[in-house]
């Protein structure tokens, strides 16, 4: 759950359709629903999350950090996850997923050395690895960027 998901309870919020300051017989006359006097009566009232001259909560919290906005989410898969396909087989990033070896994919896969591979495998992916081209092309099989 991030704080963008939060939304008011049903039925809390009331429509903001109406009239205000439009004479008693409305229900919402004189005052407009605004109490009497006071700033929050005025025009100019300050802004949500202003606490009165106190130091605010999102200044009092720390920040650290940061994260690059440009930056892409890559999954990564390992040379040895891939000796449960066939001889011979197409591995496509949906057939990872089939297989159980990828759960989410992200902006893109990349396949790591680690591991043996004992099979000939055609691979389709975003991005390998050194090792891990030498460890497929090395038993026969291909090695394509997508």
């Amino acid at each position: 759950m991030n704080i963008t998901d939060l939304q008011p309870i049903p039925g809390s919020v009331q429509s903001d359709s109406f009239r205000r300051g439009r004479g008693h017989a409305s229900g919402n006359g004189k005052t407009a629903g605004k109490g009497h006097k006071g700033q929050k009566a005025r025009s100019g009232a300050p802004r949500p999350g202003f606490e009165g001259g106190q130091m605010p909560l999102f200044r009092r919290l720390p920040k650290r950090g940061f994260k690059n906005r440009n930056s892409l989410d890559i999954v990564t898969v390992n040379v040895g996850q891939l000796n449960c396909f066939e001889d011979g087989a197409d591995v496509t990033i949906e057939a990872l997923v089939e297989a159980g070896i990828l759960k989410r994919v992200g902006d893109g896969v990349k396949v790591l050395g680690a591991g043996e591979l004992t099979k000939k495998l055609n691979v389709k992916v975003n991005a390998y690895s050194a090792s891990a081209e030498e460890k497929i092309k090395a038993l026969g099989g291909n090695a394509e960027v997508i």
